[in-house]
């Protein structure tokens, strides 16, 4: 059985450039590399993991990519290419000799466009992406799941991932819109789920497991086990969580599935969509 933690990151810390990382973030205002992760992996019997972009750069690309080189357990890559750029095409091509470059994602929840998505330039560059053969990693914030369906719609033979389950507000305890649309999207064949970034929509001090049922037996029941991964989301999860605690809500959670079920979701899953 193969076990892929399929969503965490890397970086050196840089104040300016990762200003996301907020004073309430205190906890994970350092580096975070490769020797920080793997006695984790080891731990929870992972065989692998995906490094996922947290800046918006070609230099973050390269930087995963050499950690990628070095670093075997670093299965795959989702990268950042600026996916509006007239020659989009050209650097994607650039590109394909890295057999561990995936996918690519784009800090959607952040744009004051919502539906920055569905424009033409955006669109074009999601083009380029399916022609070549990448996938794409959709990190959106509820409002902006609507605009996700029309997207997937649009890109039949792109394979798509939804990340944090499209960060619904679990703090506030809301369910029934998110519920909804989470539902008409997954309704497209060629779109997943990760079960990733789950605590720090809680209540970062105060959260239980049961605080997650809900929304995992949504995504559940929509997606289908053969559609949902597992992300830790380290070390962002650091901040409402260890990496055991985040393990141990999927686990609860998992264990009325089958043998079978579980084998997909704690890897199997992970390694058919980012072709590892």
């Amino acid at each position: 059985m193969v076990r892929i933690d399929a969503h965490q990151h890397f970086w050196r810390y840089q104040p300016a450039r990762d200003a996301w990382i907020t004073e309430d973030m205190a906890v994970i205002r350092r580096d975070f590399l490769p020797a920080d992760l793997a006695p984790l992996l080891r731990q929870h019997g992972f065989d692998g993991c995906v490094a996922v972009q947290a800046d918006q750069s070609a230099t973050e690309t390269t930087f995963l990519l050499e950690l990628a080189a070095r670093h075997e357990f670093i299965r795959g890559v989702v990268g950042w290419v600026d996916l509006q750029a007239p020659d989009v095409a050209e650097q994607l091509a650039a590109y394909r000799p890295h057999a561990k470059l995936k996918g690519f994602r784009h800090v959607l929840q952040s744009e004051t466009d919502r539906g920055l998505m569905l424009t033409p330039a955006f669109r074009r560059g999601l083009a380029a992406l399916q022609r070549q053969g990448f996938s794409y990693d959709l990190l959106v914030f509820p409002d902006q799941l609507a605009y996700c369906r029309q997207l997937v719609e649009a890109f039949p033979e792109l394979p798509f991932v939804l990340d944090h389950l499209g960060k619904p507000y679990i703090r506030q305890g809301e369910l029934a819109a998110w519920a909804y649309d989470v539902r008409s999207l997954a309704a497209l064949p060629n779109v997943s789920c990760k079960v990733s970034g789950l605590v720090t929509e809680a209540d970062w001090r105060q959260w239980q497991p049961a605080d997650f049922r809900p929304y995992l037996d949504v995504v559940f029941e929509a997606f289908g086990p053969q559609r949902v991964m597992f992300g830790s989301d380290w070390p962002v999860c650091q901040l409402a969580g260890t990496y055991t605690e985040v393990m141990a809500v999927a686990q609860r959670y998992l264990t009325s599935f089958s043998a079978a079920e579980q084998r997909q979701f704690w890897g199997e899953n992970a390694a058919r969509f980012y072709r590892l």
